[in-house]
């Protein structure tokens, strides 16, 4: 049965695919702030526990992609129910895991479930809504798509605090059990693929076996890189780790592109990559949502580690940005629906973007919290503008028949560019801290008037408390220490944040190679 005739409000099927995908998306990051609460709590080491966010997101990494082939020979709707149903069980078992070894194991059943709940339910709303409705359709999915992974640490925080860490896990249990009834009993799958499932039936089986084994090879690779580079030292790694797995992933993926280009039944199709609009859509993305989570864990960082803030008051600073982004992804979603160009939305959203990065970047170590609200109320509105319209345009050229490779190998981007964008930010914090440490050294000499004014203030105050002059003295220079420190870490998050600006203005000079993106076309785009 086609749902776009079946009688069935679309808005509450839209809300029931949502939920299991915003469930998902947030447990990529929700967990992130609990690893040393896991890591005592099952007696393993902190570094340890690194894999459980790890083996959880090349889990989801490696599923996304293939998630077109399975839809076309298991069905949408069959394998939609069956991914709630696994990470939900998965979920459980990873509260009730006994030791790290076990987490890990169902942190990787939850990441491979996890990994077709986002293709299939952005699959189900473009086939659920006709073309003029599609921008209203993808604000919904932009919603949970951008909210949860800058919910999750905040949520993750609390509950970790409140209660335990398990029970992150534990929540996903009923949540999956009524989003699997309410799936069941609204979900249908669209012509087309029950069209398409009857043909593969009476085809042999080829799996792509030779595919699956190189995506698993370059994703696996390609995680333990973003995972263990800046703790291995990169390049200068003398175990030559990163050595070996840089060049496992690039011949990896070389291979890879190379056999599927070839295969005649690819286990992941990059026909999709052909129109021009899903090809530059998947690159903005990708770095949006880098951009994105990079901001999104350094100020956190910036407001924790430099400004004092314990992580009640960090959370409350990052709240007010989820209201912003729901607005703004609701204006895009209005305007789409009143014919506007989804190219200009996607301009305006990456210019407003770098502007929120710019003016969190000429912050200083002096600001009050509305400081810190109001630049990230600017990032997340011009990421909440950006993201409905850009669903638009990346679909809009796609044939029905390459829609469940296109998702999937969006979803696949977008999942890996946050990855890539916490990484990246990691490495430039910890790289810049390093030289401003170096040039504020420079100034910091008996030679100077300011260090020795410094000096000489804050020694009879340590004097009066210790009653040695030798001790007293050290203090104060363990104090201007503490403070060059301090400095040079603000100084390191600033440049971060200025370098995310710069790569949102490169993007925005993107937009005007995409063909004309209006969302006025009626009737169902054609199969082939």
């Amino acid at each position: 049965m086609n749902t776009r005739t079946a009688p069935i409000n679309p808005w509450l099927i839209a809300v029931v695919v949502v939920i299991p995908t915003f469930m998902e998306v947030l447990d990529t990051t929700i967990a992130n702030v609990a690893l040393r609460y896991i890591a005592g709590g099952l007696s393993a080491a902190e570094v340890d526990s690194e894999w459980v966010i790890t083996s959880y997101l090349a889990a989801n990494a490696i599923i996304l992609p293939v998630t077109g082939w399975i839809t076309a020979h298991l069905g949408r709707r069959n394998y939609f129910l069956l991914s709630i149903a696994v990470f939900a069980v998965a979920s459980m078992m990873c509260g009730f895991a006994p030791n790290l070894a076990t987490l890990i194991v169902f942190r990787v059943i939850q990441g491979l479930a996890g990994g077709g709940l986002q293709p299939c339910s952005q699959g189900i709303l473009l086939d659920t809504f006709p073309a003029e409705k599609q921008g209203a359709a993808q604000t919904l999915f932009g919603v949970a798509a951008l909210v949860a992974p800058v919910l999750g640490p905040t949520l993750g925080g609390w509950i970790t605090e409140a209660y335990s860490w398990r029970w992150i896990f534990f929540i996903n249990g009923p949540i999956g059990v009524l989003a699997l009834f309410a799936a069941s009993a609204l979900v249908r799958d669209p012509e087309y693929l029950v069209q398409a499932r009857q043909e593969n039936r009476g085809r042999p089986l080829r799996f792509d076996s030779i595919g699956l084994g190189l995506l698993v090879l370059t994703i696996a690779s390609w995680e333990i890189l973003l995972s263990k580079g800046q703790e291995w030292d990169w390049l200068g790694d003398p175990f030559g780790r990163i050595q070996i797995l840089l060049a496992i992933f690039v011949i990896g993926l070389g291979t890879f592109i190379f056999w599927e280009l070839r295969t005649p039944e690819p286990i992941v199709s990059f026909r999709p990559l052909r129109d021009r609009n899903f090809a530059l859509s998947c690159v903005i993305l990708f770095s949006c949502f880098a951009v994105l989570l990079a901001a999104s864990t350094q100020l956190p960082m910036l407001l924790e580690s430099v400004l004092g803030y314990d992580s009640l008051n960090a959370g409350l600073v990052l709240s007010p940005a989820g209201f912003f982004t729901v607005t703004a992804t609701i204006i895009a979603g209005r305007l789409l629906g009143m014919k506007v160009d989804a190219r200009w939305l996607i301009g305006t959203g990456l210019v407003i973007t770098a502007i929120g990065n710019f003016w969190m970047s000429r912050m200083n170590l002096d600001i009050s919290p509305s400081f810190a609200v109001w630049p990230r109320a600017v990032l997340t509105t011009g990421l909440g503008l950006i993201f409905a319209p850009i669903n638009v345009a990346a679909f809009l050229y796609i044939p029905q028949k390459l829609r469940g490779a296109a998702v999937g190998l969006l979803a696949l981007l977008r999942n890996e560019g946050g990855s890539f964008g916490t990484t990246v930010a990691q490495t430039i914090t910890e790289r810049r801290e390093q030289l401003h440490t170096l040039r504020l050294n420079e100034f910091l000499d008996p030679l100077n008037p300011a260090v020795n004014s410094y000096l000489q203030t804050l020694t009879p105050d340590y004097l009066r408390h210790v009653s040695d002059p030798v001790l007293a003295h050290n203090m104060a220079l363990r104090s201007m220490e503490a403070l060059r420190d301090q400095q040079a870490l603000g100084l390191s998050f600033f440049d971060g944040f200025l370098i995310y600006a710069i790569i949102g203005l490169l993007l925005a000079c993107l937009v005007p190679f995409m063909k004309r993106s209006v969302v006025e076309r009626k009737g169902p785009l054609p199969a082939e």
